[in-house]
């Protein structure tokens, strides 16, 4: 669980550069801040946030690979191990409604795929609740087209305001069904900042709707400026000609994900 307490390489740099052209001297205070924070969290290997989050694990399972077990409860027993062994804040509650907590911050939500190969893909983000709370899905019309994208996208980011915790990064799903469109969303925030979608029409896509995200005007921590985000992503499926889905992931910028291959 170290991602809890070393913020990757990526965000650091691009909170840094945003030191420079952030145009609100608070802002550029608060930026400067947010930095000196994730410095103290990897020196003294503390959490960077109270909030330690819902554990996300994302599972590519090469389709050669043989497991023996039980995967599921396997990915939870190491949930259960790290955030015991981190002190980590244990946030999940066992029933919605009855609100009674598990006390070890499972069970973990996990999404398993089968790929090509012998190898298995672990990818585990601690997803904080004041950026999930944030986050949309909008089933519009195909008429809608990129346009109406491009207007969800950047009223989400300013309704989110100071939730989130900005600057944020932002997951967009775009197409499939309903819950596949949201999982497109959760999926784009594992990249890391400046990883452009590969198509070329999509990348213009995320470098038009960083910028148009930025001039919110929501700024670092909701008090203003010209940081609103730090980055965005687009993943894309194929869809049903009467649908014309999207959705957005709002990710804080302790953006907490680590990546392992088995």
């Amino acid at each position: 669980m170290s991602s809890n307490f070393n913020i990757g390489e990526d965000v650091l740099e691009a909170l840094k550069k945003a030191v420079h052209t952030e145009e609100s001297p608070t802002g550029r205070e608060i930026l400067e801040q947010i930095i000196e924070n994730d410095r103290i969290a990897r020196s003294e290997q503390v959490p960077m946030c109270q909030d330690t989050g819902f554990a996300v694990i994302l599972l590519e399972i090469g389709q050669d690979v043989h497991i023996q077990g039980d995967l599921r409860e396997a990915v939870n027993e190491g949930v259960r191990q790290g955030y015991k062994e981190g002190y980590l804040r244990k946030s999940i509650l066992g029933d919605p409604i009855k609100r009674v907590n598990t006390k070890d911050n499972t069970p973990a939500v996990i999404h398993a795929e089968l790929v090509p190969g012998d190898k298995v893909t672990v990818r585990f983000a601690a997803k904080g609740g004041g950026s999930e709370n944030m986050s949309r899905i909008k089933m519009m019309p195909p008429s809608a087209g990129v346009e109406g994208v491009k207007k969800f996208v950047v009223e989400t980011v300013a309704e989110a305001g100071s939730n989130p915790c900005p600057p944020i990064l932002v997951g967009v799903g775009i197409g499939g069904t309903f819950e596949q469109c949201a999982l497109l969303a959760k999926k784009a925030l594992f990249r890391k900042v400046g990883d452009r979608n590969p198509d070329p029409y999509y990348a213009d896509l995320e470098r038009e709707l960083l910028t148009l995200a930025n001039k919110t005007g929501v700024g670092p921590q909701g008090l203003g400026g010209s940081t609103t985000a730090l980055d965005v992503f687009v993943l894309t499926y194929p869809c049903h000609i009467a649908s014309f889905p999207a959705a957005v992931n709002i990710q804080c910028h302790a953006a907490r994900h680590e990546e392992r291959i088995l």
